[in-house]
């Protein structure tokens, strides 16, 4: 912390504070799975990913108490039961750390571009060359194991080309041939299926595990959406002559057991759900079609009203944390007017 006598920034909060809140949620979810684990070599995985947001939450504790910044409540032990039997699989768990690995990469890689404190700079950029290494192993397993799914192949290219007519950003004339997707469209329309995938797994074993009847709705709420969207996805590609590849093997059992806090569920979903509207920015900027652009627009805004659901159920139930912020300058001109 040689750079201390340097307040931290608006941006420098913002990072360290939702980065706290996610690793003390991580830690939680990984106590779980190493009490539930069979596979030796997905423990391993499981272990070095609770032992990257051990590390970090270590950090940002001392980092916050030497700031004389209030460290977030964040999540606990009571936020989960440990001696619950087992709810997912070995393949769920060790495709769940490789999914999450990657949000981490790109959540690591935006704070760090929004930081400019050297040591603040120096804890994110280990920080995500830590999660890459997490996404490097676990690929390796699931490799070995059969369960990675790769993205769709297609044939390799003959020799440049460009665009020489304003056809190819065309796609919504139900009436006109669409033209073949490019790889760039593929790439997302396959990511995107593979996240709703693991988020709509997530929310049946969320729906099961929970004793809340308006929880248990919210999830099922938000695993409906992901099947959606996978469909619309999906059809995509089978309209282009592209097989959209699907794990067989991640799957949750039957244990009805409350595992974790509805705070915590609630909350993942909240985290899983701004990713997934960031994603389809980044799909809705990056896709030339104009069908695909229309549809990942369309989407977001069933996702943001849905956010919006979560926030409110959060809002009544006094789990969602404030971030930090201003003071209301007009608020405290007004009071000290009347005083």
């Amino acid at each position: 912390m040689s750079d201390s006598n340097i307040s931290l920034t608006s941006s420098e909060i913002a990072s360290l504070w939702t980065s706290y809140l996610n690793d003390s949620m991580a830690i939680q979810i990984l106590n779980y799975f190493l009490n539930t684990v069979e596979d030796l070599e997905v423990r391993a995985i499981i272990e070095m990913g609770h032992s990257i947001s051990s590390n970090h939450l270590s950090y940002l504790t001392e980092l916050f108490k030497h700031e004389n910044f209030p460290i977030p409540t964040g999540f606990s032990s009571r936020d989960v039961n440990l001696h619950a039997p087992r709810l997912y699989t070995d393949s769920f768990m060790l495709t769940y750390l490789n999914h999450m690995s990657k949000a981490g990469m790109l959540g690591y890689s935006g704070f760090l571009a929004m930081s400019a404190r050297r040591d603040i700079r120096q804890y994110f950029k280990k920080a995500l060359s830590l999660t890459a290494d997490l996404y490097d192993e676990s690929s390796e397993v699931l490799l070995k194991k059969g369960l990675f799914v790769r993205s769709p192949y297609i044939d390799y290219p003959k020799q440049k080309d460009f665009v020489d007519s304003k056809s190819y950003l065309s796609g919504l004339n139900p009436f006109s041939n669409k033209r073949p997707l490019n790889s760039i469209e593929i790439s997302h329309l396959y990511m995107n299926i593979q996240n709703n995938l693991i988020g709509a797994q997530l929310c049946l074993s969320f729906a099961q595990s929970s004793p809340r009847k308006e929880v248990q709705k919210l999830m099922l709420q938000g695993k409906n959406i992901s099947q959606k969207h996978i469909k619309i996805f999906t059809t995509t590609l089978l309209d282009n002559n592209t097989q959209s590849p699907v794990s067989a093997d991640v799957a949750i059992t039957n244990s009805t057991a409350e595992v974790f806090s509805d705070k915590l569920i609630i909350s993942h979903m909240g985290l899983l759900t701004a990713a997934g509207t960031g994603n389809y920015a980044t799909a809705a900027a990056a896709s030339q079609r104009s069908d695909l652009f229309i549809n990942y627009e369309r989407l977001s805004a069933e996702i943001a009203q849905y956010a919006k659901d979560i926030a409110f159920l959060m809002i009544q139930n006094e789990w969602l944390e404030q971030p930090p912020g201003t003071l209301d300058k007009e608020k405290l001109a007004k009071q000290k007017k009347q005083n």
